[in-house]
């Protein structure tokens, strides 16, 4: 009987050794995934430093040493009264871009973009295009914009001046983005602007490329993002996917003579933290005719203009068009 009592309290003794050593190990393994787990930012909608925070690495980076490289391709379409819109040629967007904290928390965006086009048929970057409305051979002038900057605040930023042509302003408002969950795992946002001011090709002038007195333009931007990525607070960038358009006038080098009807952008974007998923062509393009934009700004450089406005910058106008 005693012996075996002694067995029962040995056999209890290892029992309980045992749990001990299974509860430390349990406390060990729970120290060590909370170890693991980054910094949780949790999703607040409604916060505009929240908004600017994020905002600011979805852009770029938030350590100012780095930049992110941006990419868009897709499909450029003309839209015209009393037919079908028709494709015209391909797209491929390359951009850097910086954002630099300043001394008031808000962000300064740092950009070069530069925009190709392709033949629907052939898939190669072009240097003419035949135009199908007006059966003329023109010279195909790459988007070269160099910078494109904003500041990303706590309240929305003033629409762009582009030079002083938009006078449009707003009243301040908090920088509240319109964002919506897509699923348990996957954020949406959606960021539109739309405007309407002078030309910067006025028909005077610019009789072949200009659109009319007026430029009407809109961008539609649509971001796809994992949830985990958005609320990691250890990320400097938080990447995306999603879908841009962008509806504009006739590109001026297509020598439409303020034909009525407009262009039609769209494609898909993302925003990378390496070159090595643009095409190949592109980023050889880049570099024997553009090394500048292979590294985003450092500072702000002169005035942000639209695509529209550096054309008439740094383009002459069309000759008469021959009858």
């Amino acid at each position: 009987m005693q012996s075996k009592d002694l067995n029962r309290r040995g056999a209890l003794r290892m029992a309980a050794t045992a749990a001990l050593a299974g509860a430390g190990a349990g406390c060990a393994s729970t120290t060590a995934t909370t170890a693991a787990t980054p910094a949780r930012r949790p999703l607040a909608f409604n916060d505009p430093v929240w908004n600017r925070e994020v905002s600011a690495r979805l852009e770029a980076n938030a350590d100012p040493a780095k930049f992110v490289y941006g990419a868009v391709s897709g499909v450029v379409a003309g839209v015209r009264d009393g037919e079908k819109v028709r494709p015209l040629m391909r797209f491929e967007v390359f951009s850097t871009i910086r954002v630099v904290r300043m001394a008031d928390g808000n962000y300064q965006r740092l950009c070069r973009e530069l925009v190709f086009y392709r033949s629907l048929e052939t898939g190669k970057l072009m240097d003419e295009w035949d135009n199908p409305y007006t059966g003329e051979r023109v010279k195909v002038v790459d988007v070269a914009n160099d910078p494109y900057n904003y500041i990303i605040a706590d309240h929305f930023p003033q629409p762009p001046s582009y030079g002083g042509l938009n006078k449009e302003t707003r009243a301040p408002r908090p920088y509240l983005r319109n964002w919506s969950m897509l699923d348990a795992d996957t954020v949406g946002l959606e960021s539109d602007i739309h405007l309407y001011y002078p030309s910067g090709m006025q028909p005077a002038q610019w009789p072949r490329e200009s659109p009319g007195p007026m430029t009407r333009v809109s961008e539609m931007f649509r971001y796809i993002i994992r949830r985990s990525d958005l609320e990691d607070a250890t990320r400097g960038n938080i990447p995306y996917h999603g879908v841009w358009n962008r509806v504009t006038p006739w590109l001026p080098w297509m020598l439409m003579d303020q034909a009525p009807g407009h262009i039609i952008y769209t494609g898909t974007m993302a925003a990378r933290e390496t070159m090595d998923f643009h095409p190949q062509d592109v980023v050889a393009r880049v570099k024997e005719r553009y090394p500048k934009y292979l590294v985003a700004p450092e500072k702000v450089e002169g005035p942000s203009l639209s695509s529209l406005e550096r054309y008439a910058h740094d383009q002459k106008p069309a000759a008469p068009r021959t009858k």
